[in-house]
């Protein structure tokens, strides 16, 4: 009597479960067509060959941090005037503002979200997790250059990093006997065991 109902009911609930495993997949090939969400490839590049003296951009960044991680990362210069395919330097200085030892793990991201591609980092404090004691400042350097190929129409970028205190996760790596990836050597696995 209730048959056709529960089957209909079991088959509304599979197909929800199969949606929901796919919104991850489909979310990343949506925003690799449209260019969205300004999410970067955290690969070291290589350098530039060519620099277009006729062009200029104005690269700007900006740090914030998620929830209660205890760190402050500035840049030593709000923004920089570039010519495509030279190479720049940023030097930026991270606290741990705690009482305790920490981790932090920055996360890049890229405003416009179509210039994302266009943006490469040969060196960055994002490509590892930063161990800071206690009240530590430390100094890093961003190198970078902004692609040839970004389009005409973009002459402003904005890199963004968001901070994370992973120093739970860290610690419960450690106990557990797993060695610690950097998102660099992450994000190479990755790769390799999806090529």
């Amino acid at each position: 009597m209730h048959t056709p109902l529960l089957k209909k009911l079991v088959l509304a609930v599979l197909g929800m479960f199969a949606f929901a495993f796919a919104l991850v997949p489909l979310y990343d090939v949506f925003c690799d067509i449209t260019g969205l969400n300004g999410k970067m490839d955290l690969v070291v590049a290589e350098q530039s060959s060519e620099i277009d003296k006729s062009r200029k951009v104005d690269v700007s960044f900006t740090t914030h941090a998620k929830s209660s991680a205890p760190f402050s990362v500035k840049a030593q210069q709000y923004s920089v005037t570039v010519q495509p395919g030279k190479l720049s330097e940023v030097e930026f200085v991270a606290q741990n503002l705690s009482d305790k030892a920490r981790v932090m793990q920055a996360i890049p991201s890229v405003s416009p979200g179509q210039a994302a591609k266009y943006l490469h980092k040969l060196a960055c404090f994002c490509f590892d997790q930063q161990s800071l004691d206690a009240h530590q400042t430390m100094k890093f350097t961003l190198r970078f250059y902004v692609d040839t190929e970004l389009p005409a129409d973009v002459q402003e970028l904005t890199l963004s990093y968001t901070l994370y205190d992973i120093t739970s996760n860290t610690a419960q790596a450690q106990n557990n006997s797993t060695p610690l990836l950097s998102v660099a050597e992450h994000t190479y696995l990755r790769g390799q065991n999806n090529g």
